[in-house]
């Protein structure tokens, strides 16, 4: 389903395909569990791991792109929402993710699959590219950034999605991306798409639901 069409010597993804979801405000189990991971980067710096967070970064790094200030990996952005006010609790499907990524460290795209569509490929962002990742119009330049893309159309990242394939209470289907590095142990990025996985069995009913892993260069188109 995933085209890897980029140059890059570390960029490792995992990617969980549900096809059957249901979407819908958060169980109070899930939400317990986002609070207690909240609670745990609050008073330990150590459970949310500095060698994951600067091999993300240099994961982004490779196209020239530079993860600081707003443009920070999303796990990083998670991670001071969480230290201070909390993450805002949105939606099952968006909930399981952010705990993901807060248990985990890694950024983690989670897509509506059905508005995502079967072509999708990762490449580096071109000059000039640009997306709205919010609902107030705000874009962010994607240039050198590894990006995933609905056909040619870039729609998400490790820092900020599209607004384009968002999940919202109408998906029935979702494709995740997990934005990893072969810098890191192989495991990490196993036990962080095997918790997606779980996570969404759990709290969204999913069915049909396969893992995947891939790397691999190809002239950037």
């Amino acid at each position: 389903m995933l085209r890897f069409e980029i140059d890059h010597p570390t960029l490792r993804l995992g990617l969980v395909h549900a096809a059957h979801v249901n979407a819908r405000a958060s169980d109070p189990p899930l939400l317990d569990a986002l609070t207690r991971a909240e609670e745990r980067v609050r008073a330990d710096s150590a459970a949310y791991p500095e060698a994951v967070r600067t091999v993300v970064r240099d994961v982004l790094r490779v196209g020239g792109y530079k993860p600081t200030g707003r443009g920070k990996p999303a796990s990083e952005l998670l991670l001071a929402m969480a230290q201070k006010d909390g993450v805002p609790r949105i939606l099952n499907l968006v909930d399981s993710n952010n705990l993901a990524s807060l248990t985990s460290a890694l950024p983690i795209s989670i897509f509506d699959a059905a508005r995502l569509g079967n072509d999708v490929c990762v490449r580096f962002g071109r000059e000039g590219e640009s997306y709205v990742f919010n609902a107030s119009g705000h874009a962010m330049d994607l240039a050198g950034l590894p990006v995933v893309c609905r056909g040619t159309e870039p729609v998400g990242n490790a820092v900020r999605d599209s607004m384009l394939c968002k999940v919202n209470a109408e998906t029935t289907s979702v494709f995740v991306v997990l934005y990893g590095s072969r810098a890191l142990p192989a495991d990490t990025l196993q036990r962080a798409a095997e918790h997606v996985r779980a996570l969404l069995v759990d709290y969204a009913d999913a069915r049909d639901v396969t893992l995947d892993f891939t790397t691999g260069s190809a002239t950037p188109r």
